[in-house]
């Protein structure tokens, strides 16, 4: 079903018309049933259960959610299992300057317009009015880089479930639409203070980068690899978090593409995959991720090198036996 198919159909002109949606086709399991929600995103998601649990909460009560941490903390991939056990359909939208207020609410077909004046058929909805008209997830990323004037457009739907849109008439949202936002707090470049009037309409989940254990875990999924090659990488990307010369570091993402690269690597080549073939793919794979204190005057390609050194003689890599010149 076409988004525009859930609107009414009657004429707008220039009288305010209201287009609720009445196919309720879409059920939300998510009030049916939200413990079997639960359940089933479970075993889709590596640990935060309790941030599952909060996420859950938020929606089955009907508001609207802003998690808020580090890109590669398993956001979308949560809420792309929410929506599918929920039945729910995710509209996902990138935050940008780019994203005019025009786009967000959607625009009359021009060559329409000309045709036949400003009419409700040829209004073609932008991915808020489709959202509530569908009575699904909108999932807004890198919200805080949205112009402060595209959020404001979000004000009205978020709390009252209804959208005027002007020579279309006025959108009312099906049970199902809630807002999702996602932000990291700790990147400054481009964004834009979000107002009290918005952080008012939202519930704040803070979402931090997963411990060791579950780190692992995700990437042997993603991966296949051994325990042994997981284990590395995740180290290898840990520890861009905390070296001194790294203002950030690589998310879970990072050790993901690390034993992916260092996979494809090894089989180009007859040798097994030993540091040769990880340092290569660590610089590869981790240095557009991280970003250097350019006090330090090092290059990012060898901070990496250096992490890469630190980490591979305390764990044996695939292929090569783990240094042992400090044993007796």
């Amino acid at each position: 079903m076409r988004a525009t198919d859930a609107v009414d159909r009657t004429p707008a002109n220039h009288t305010p018309a209201n287009h609720t949606a009445t196919d309720h086709a879409v059920v939300d399991r998510l009030r049916v049933d939200p413990a079997a929600v639960n359940a089933a995103v479970a075993t889709e998601i590596v640990g935060r259960a309790e941030q599952l649990r909060a996420m859950l909460a938020v929606l089955v009560a009907g508001r609207n959610l802003l998690l808020e941490g580090p890109p590669g903390t398993g956001k979308s991939t949560a809420l792309r299992a929410i929506s599918r056990h929920c039945g729910l359909p995710l509209s996902m939208v990138e935050g940008n300057a780019e994203m005019t207020p025009q786009k967000m609410l959607g625009h009359h077909d021009p060559a329409a317009v000309l045709q036949h004046g400003y009419r409700a058929e040829d209004f073609v909805p932008g991915p808020l009015p489709a959202a509530m008209a569908a009575g699904g997830l909108l999932y807004v990323e890198e919200f805080n880089r949205l112009p402060e004037d595209t959020l404001n457009t979000l004000l009205t739907a978020m709390s009252e479930r209804e959208l005027h849109v002007p020579r279309y008439g006025l959108v009312t949202a099906l049970p199902g639409f809630r807002v999702i936002a996602a932000m990291n707090p700790f990147d400054n470049i481009g964004t834009t203070r979000v107002s009290r009037s918005v952080y008012d309409r939202l519930c704040r989940l803070a979402v931090d980068v997963q411990p060791e254990a579950e780190e692992i875990e995700i990437v042997r999924r993603r991966t296949g690899a051994t325990d042994e090659v997981v284990r590395t990488a995740v180290r290898i990307a840990r520890r861009t978090r905390t070296h001194p010369h790294l203002r950030s570091g690589c998310s879970v993402r990072g050790a993901i593409d690390l034993v992916l690269v260092a996979a494809a690597l090894s089989g180009l080549g007859d040798a097994a995959p030993g540091r040769g073939d990880l340092h290569a793919a660590a610089g590869l794979a981790l240095t557009s991720k991280v970003v250097v204190d350019e006090a330090c005057g090092k290059a990012v390609e060898e901070i990496v090198a250096a992490i890469v050194d630190e980490i591979v003689p305390e764990i044996a890599v695939a292929g090569e036996p783990a240094d042992r010149t400090s044993d007796p």
